[in-house]
Order: structure tokens, then C-alpha cells, then sequence
């Protein structure tokens, strides 16, 4: 099949439009002499449409930290969680040596995956050397690199490119022995995030906030009128709260120390990036290849925290990739899909713009992600394709509070207290529109918010790219 070409992207501003900069541009105002607007300079009456068109529809792009998670104050510069590590002990990248002449074998590691281990003389251990799988008894583990095991049966593949791995199943003692050396002592996982200040501002004198327009406007506020200034005004809101969204999707943390002029913070694809899941080339239209993409995925859940209800935000070519994989199996909808996310309602779930299907043992809800697919956000760059987020709640400890907490994996924190609520501050000075502030001709609307991002258990979130 051909490939649609496309000659004229729509793009650029209409005329009257609303620049981005307090500047004076040509597309501002009308050109009497034009061919175009000719008919203005005559004296007969033209046929006007007083309405602007919504050519993009409703051009907002937020929502998304609303739909999976929830805002809650903060009144420190920095935010501390700390998440369970794993309950049991298993080791990876292991080197295994020759038996001795006691049969006993040596497990270490060259890159020192086994450093400070925390197994213990008498533990059994289930070890994978090549394509073998052994079960041994550990000898001796006193060194801190190095265990010395004997096996149950057959000695264990002499491994040298750090290949092999391990993990305690139990142990084994003698009658009338003492008790077992050593403790385990959990692993501690302190995890940190820190707030940045977002501002803009709106600004127009007291002459053109007077000044009636012949372009009926209209806003994403629902504000209405001829003022220009309303609509403009109304943009410069709506623009900030997307971006109240999008900086919290988008910001790192800084790593370059010759920007000074800011620190950054960890946003969702960082989080994502630095402690989940990376998955690539994930959809590639054959229904076949992509279920065993997703079946792989399954797996992988299956080796973090095995969440059973998933929610998938994808832009328009992944959701149509699923929508064809599920077709494909004929079992897209209602028929053995649970909807227990949404209190069981398929209506419920369909009426929020999910769609939901089950695979192995867990439940998915999919959706759009308009932010993927807006021409002048990240549907501009691609590079992402979609993100899979856990649903529930987790426990952490919050070292602030100094307890432990149940809350959403993944939810906003801004800075709030009795003096100053910075959720989403907004004052007019000057002395334009009501406000009496000072001897300035114009009306300045501000704009302000100070908050971040808290992912927890990142480890059971992906990222499709």
C-alpha cells in the first residue's frame, strides 16, 4: 500500500491570532489595501462570522497526573520515601570454579556482584551454571566476595564470564548444632525528589483592555466575549496549567554543572528511565510478533510486584498496534475483561476513555494520551510511545512524618502551608481591571506554583519507545 504524503501541514498563525511574545507582528492586525481584506475598505457590509472556529478543538493536553494519582501538600525543600527491597537473597553475574579435592567449589564474581553478600554457612542455594540448573550446600561463608558450596549431586559448570547466578532456597543443620551465624539485615532504599517553581505572567495595558475587538473569542476557561485580552488571558492560564503537567512528565535532575541558573527535578520519564522499564520496538503491526512483545512484558511484571491492573497511556500508532493485536486473538471488550479498577463498571471505564482487556493474569485498561499525540507537544518529537502505570497504592515510610503511609505509586506533591498555598497561585497588580496595586497602566495577571513528582515502585512502571 502507498504511503499517504501530506503537502500542507495546517500549520502557522491565522490572522488576529494571539502571539506567544509581547510583540507588534503583522498577523496582529488587518491590511485594509490586501486582497484579502479589501472588502473592508468599501462601503458595502461583508457577511462576518463573529465567532472564532476552534480549528484544534479544546488545545488543553492535562490530565493525565489527575487520572493516575493525586496532589498533596508539602512543607519541607526535599522529599524522602524509603521502598522495601527484595525479601529474599539471589545473586546474578557469578563465576564458578573447579571442584577441589573435596569436591568443594568457589563462587565469586570479577565484577563484584557478590561483595557483602549476606548468605550464611549452612544456607542451600539453587545455582544456574550454562544450561544447568544444581542445588548446593554453602560450606563456608565467611569471606565477604566469596562463598564455598557443595552440591547435592552433580558439580556445578565451571563458569569464568560471570554467567551464572544464585539464589537461597533454605537451610540444613546437623542434630544438636548450634544455631545459625549471622543475621540478614534488610536492605535500605532511601529515595529522594525536590520541588521547582513554575511562573508566567499575562500583561496588557489599560488602553487595549478596553479596546472592543469585532472577533467574538472564546477559551478553554469557557470565558466568552470581544475583549481580546480575555482570550489571551484566558491562553496564558490554560498554557500554564498544561505546563504545571508537562514539567512534571519531562524534568530531570541536573547533571551538567555548568548550568547554575537551575537544579531541575525527577520527572516521570526519568523515574521511569533511571528505575523501571525501558521497552523498544514494542508494536510493529504483525498481531503475531507484538503478543509476543506483550507475553515478554508479562514477564517481566512478573519479576517485580506482579500488580494485577494496569493502565496503558499510549499515542495513536501503539493504541492501534494493541487494537489490531487484540483482534486478532478476538478477544477485544466486554467478553472476559474485568473492569475491578472502575468499580467493576464497564460503562464506568468506558466513559473515562479506557478500554480493557486481560492477559495471563493481569488486567489492562488502555487509553489515549493526548500529550503523545499533539502536534506541538510530544507528538512534535516522538521518542516516546507510551507508558504503562501500575494502579493501586503502595506502602513507603515517610521520614518526614515518620510513618508509614499508603499512597498512590505515583502522585504530586506541592508546597502548602497555613502562610502560603502554592498549589496554584494566581494575583493581578497594576492598576488595570480592578486591582489597585500600583501606578502602572496595565493589568498584570501572575502566575505560580511550586510542586514535584513522587514516583514510587518504579520498578513496576514501563516505558514504550
Amino acid at each position: 500500500m502507498a504511503a499517504i504524503d501530506f503537502t500542507n501541514t495546517g500549520a502557522g498563525l491565522v490572522l488576529g491570532n494571539a502571539a506567544p511574545t509581547k510583540q507588534a507582528l503583522s498577523t496582529n492586525y488587518i491590511d485594509f489595501t490586501s486582497a484579502g481584506t479589501a472588502g473592508w475598505a468599501q462601503q458595502y457590509l461583508p457577511d462576518l462570522y463573529e465567532a472564532e472556529v476552534e480549528r484544534y478543538g479544546d488545545r488543553t493536553i492535562g490530565g493525565f497526573l489527575q487520572a493516575t494519582g493525586s496532589e498533596m501538600p508539602m512543607s519541607s525543600d526535599q522529599i524522602i520515601w524509603t521502598e522495601q527491597g527484595r525479601l529474599h537473597l539471589s545473586y546474578s553475574g557469578l563465576d564458578v570454579a573447579a571442584p577441589d579435592g573435596s569436591n568443594e567449589q568457589v563462587i565469586s564474581s570479577s565484577n563484584n556482584n557478590i561483595d557483602a553478600h549476606a548468605i550464611r554457612t549452612g544456607q542451600t542455594v539453587v545455582v544456574k551454571a550454562g544450561s544447568t540448573i544444581s542445588k548446593a550446600y554453602v560450606t563456608d561463608a565467611s569471606a565477604a566476595n566469596t562463598i564455598k558450596v557443595k552440591t547435592y549431586g552433580a558439580d556445578i559448570a565451571t563458569v569464568t564470564d560471570d554467567s551464572a547466578s544464585l539464589f537461597v532456597y533454605g537451610s540444613e543443620f546437623d542434630k544438636g548444632t548450634t544455631g545459625m551465624t549471622g543475621a540478614v539485615t534488610p536492605q535500605h532504599i532511601s529515595l529522594t525528589n525536590k520541588p521547582i517553581i513554575l511562573k508566567d505572567k499575562y500583561e496588557i495595558s489599560g488602553s487595549d483592555a478596553s479596546q472592543i475587538g469585532w472577533v467574538e473569542v472564546t477559551g478553554e476557561s469557557g470565558q466568552t466575549g470581544y475583549l481580546w485580552y480575555i482570550k489571551a488571558e484566558g491562553d496564558t492560564r490554560s498554557r500554564f496549567e498544561d505546563y504545571m503537567e508537562m514539567a512534571l512528565v519531562e524534568a530531570e535532575k541536573k547533571t551538567n554543572s555548568d548550568l547554575t541558573e537551575a537544579e531541575g527535578t525527577e520527572g516521570f520519564f526519568a523515574a521511569i528511565e533511571a528505575r523501571g522499564h525501558v521497552a523498544e520496538n514494542f508494536v510493529d503491526g504483525d498481531a503475531a510478533d507484538d503478543l509476543a512483545d506483550f507475553d515478554t512484558i508479562l514477564k517481566r511484571l512478573d519479576k517485580e510486584g506482579a500488580i494485577e491492573e494496569n493502565m496503558l497511556f499510549l499515542n495513536r500508532a501503539t493504541s492501534l498496534g494493541i487494537d489490531d493485536m487484540l483482534a486478532a486473538m478476538n478477544s477485544y471488550g466486554a467478553g472476559g475483561t474485568s473492569y475491578g479498577v472502575f468499580n467493576n463498571s464497564e460503562d464506568m471505564a468506558l466513559n473515562l476513555g479506557f478500554s480493557g482487556f486481560r492477559r495471563g493474569s493481569y488486567d489492562f485498561y488502555k487509553t489515549d494520551w493526548k500529550y503523545l499525540n499533539d502536534a506541538s507537544t510530544r507528538g512534535l518529537v516522538g521518542g516516546v510511545d507510551g507508558v504503562l502505570v501500575p494502579a493501586g497504592t503502595s506502602t513507603v515510610y515517610d521520614q518526614i512524618l515518620g510513618k508509614n503511609l499508603r499512597r498512590p505509586f505515583l502522585h504530586v506533591r506541592y508546597r502548602a502551608s497555613e502562610a502560603d498555598d502554592r498549589r496554584m497561585k494566581t494575583w493581578v497588580t497594576g492598576s488595570v481591571g480592578g486591582a489597585s496595586t500600583s501606578d502602572l497602566d496595565a493589568m498584570e495577571v501572575h502566575y505560580l506554583t511550586e510542586r514535584c513528582l513522587v514516583v514510587q515502585g518504579a520498578n513496576n512502571f514501563m516505558i514504550f519507545k
